[in-house]
Parts: C-alpha cells; sequence; structure tokens
C-alpha cells in the first residue's frame, strides 16, 4: 500500500491515478495514522511553498514525514512536495521554514547571460542528466530522458551527493535526489508518460519490497 498525502493539493487525483497505473495500492492519507501499514510514502504538490507546509502542519503530518524518513522508509516527494523537504524557501521573500530534512534552500530561476529573457514558469518538457545512474528510481530510463516541469523555484541541495538528476533551464539545477530510500523529483511523473509511469512502477516496486513495520 501506498500513502498518498492528501493536504488538499490540486494534483492529488492525478497523482492517485497514476501510481495506480504503476501497480499500488493507494489509500488517501489526511493523519498520521492513515499511515500506518503503509509501505511507502508520496507526498505530492503544486502551489504555493508555504500552503504546503502549513496544511501538513495543521494535519499534523509533518513529524510523521520526519520520522517516516528518518527510518528510511520509502518517501517520494514530486514538486513542491521535494521543495518542502528543505530548510527553507524564498518564495514571496517569505523564508519559510520547511521539513528541515535536507540542508539547502528553495531559490527562484534567475536569468543568465545566456538566457537574460528566461521565461518564468519553467512550463513543458525537459530532459534530465543522470548523475547518480544507479539510482533504483530511474532504473530503465537512460540520461537525457524528458519529464514534464511546472515551476519557478527549485531546491539548491547543500549537499551535492543526494542530486540524482540535474536539469539545465538557464542555471543547471537539481531535478531531483535521492539518499537511501528518500527520493524526490521537481518534476511531475503524473504528466511525464512513459517515462513517468516507469519511475513510479520502479517506487511501488522498491516499497513493496520493504517491510510495513511500525515506526
Amino acid at each position: 500500500m501506498i500513502a498518498l498525502l492528501d493536504y488538499d493539493s490540486g494534483n492529488i487525483r492525478s497523482v492517485e491515478k497514476a501510481l495506480r497505473r504503476a501497480g499500488a495500492e493507494v489509500v488517501r492519507a489526511r493523519t498520521p495514522e492513515a499511515i500506518a501499514g503503509a509501505r511507502g510514502i508520496v507526498l505530492p504538490g503544486v502551489g504555493a511553498f508555504d500552503d504546503c507546509v502549513h496544511a501538513m502542519e495543521r494535519q499534523g503530518l509533518l513529524e510523521a514525514i520526519r520520522g517516516w524518513i528518518a527510518a528510511d522508509r520509502p518517501f517520494l516527494g514530486i514538486c513542491v512536495g521535494y521543495q518542502a523537504l528543505f530548510e527553507r524557501s524564498e518564495e514571496f521573500n517569505s523564508h519559510a521554514r520547511g521539513l528541515g530534512v535536507f540542508d539547502g534552500s528553495v531559490v527562484r530561476f534567475q536569468p543568465t547571460a545566456e538566457m537574460p529573457r528566461l521565461k518564468i514558469p519553467q512550463i513543458g518538457w525537459n530532459q534530465i542528466d543522470l548523475r547518480q545512474p544507479e539510482c533504483p528510481l530511474y532504473r530503465g530510463i537512460p540520461g537525457g530522458s524528458w519529464f514534464y516541469f511546472v515551476h519557478s523555484y527549485h531546491p539548491r541541495p547543500a549537499d551535492p551527493g543526494i542530486v540524482a538528476t540535474e536539469t539545465t533551464y538557464g542555471p543547471t539545477f537539481a531535478s531531483s535526489i535521492w539518499r537511501g530510500n528518500t527520493f524526490a523529483t521537481q518534476f511531475h511523473p503524473e504528466k511525464s508518460q512513459e517515462n513517468g509511469l516507469r519511475l513510479l512502477s520502479n517506487f511501488v516496486e522498491l516499497a513493496e519490497a520493504t517491510d510495513a513495520r511500525p515506526l
């Protein structure tokens, strides 16, 4: 069973549908108790960083997520669900606090000398450069594969060792990360057709191979 965290994110239905296509039994979880018995957690997200973190705080999910990741249980964050894993975000100049699982900040795209008129947000397809080809999330997915992005901000990890893929849009940024059984992507696998479905299937298979032990 995969627990899909439901904090009224706008794209939860599409993520749920994609996970089911990837072979998962899915339960929507709005409380810490609802993740009991799950083999993996998926944290989706669209919209503002602040809204995501505050909604999960109201539901008592923040500490549950921290405990899950600390126990090295399978976890996948998507888009804002990826950004929320870091210490803080510059969005709206709020310097909002995140989960702090990883050191680093979420920053806004900045134009470069090569792309002085960089269109923000990035909306559409872009390629990934595999920095860690052994990452189980990318089994069967070659470097240069295309995924679908919608975002104005991206994490800047303090530890380059967790970067699983990079993508260039103006600057080159960490488009996904990996540490232990924790994975997170800036792109939307649920919108990324065959490559996205393969990625989700890899996560589901990894989660199913993990003991559903209580925390």
